[in-house]
C-alpha cells in the first residue's frame, strides 16, 4: 500500500505505548489528544485512529448534504413529518 508507515514501540509496566512521532504526524495526533482503538481479534491487529467529536462528524456530513442539494427548508422537512404521522395514525 502506497504511503504505509511502519514502526515498533515498547510497551512499559504500565500498559503504556508511546507512538513515535512520525505516526503521531502521519495521524494530526498530539498530546493531549484522543485515539481510538478498533481490535480485529480474526486477524489479531489494532487499528488506532484519531477520535473525531460527534459534533463534527455531523457537520462533515451536514456540508456533505449542503454541496450535494440535499437540503430541506424547515417548511419542507415539517411537512414531510405532518405527513408521515397521519400516515401512522392511519395504520393504526
Amino acid at each position: 500500500m502506497a504511503g504505509t508507515k511502519e514502526a515498533a514501540a515498547r510497551i512499559d509496566d504500565k500498559g503504556r505505548v508511546t507512538l513515535p512521532k512520525d505516526m503521531r504526524e502521519a495521524l494530526g495526533v498530539g498530546a493531549g489528544d484522543t485515539v481510538f482503538f478498533r481490535y480485529d481479534p480474526q486477524n489479531n491487529q489494532l487499528r488506532i485512529a484519531p477520535a473525531k467529536s460527534p459534533f463534527d462528524v455531523l457537520a462533515e456530513r451536514a456540508v456533505k448534504e449542503y454541496k450535494g442539494g440535499h437540503i430541506k427548508t424547515i417548511e419542507e422537512y415539517a411537512e414531510g413529518r405532518a405527513a408521515r404521522r397521519a400516515k401512522a395514525l392511519k395504520d393504526i
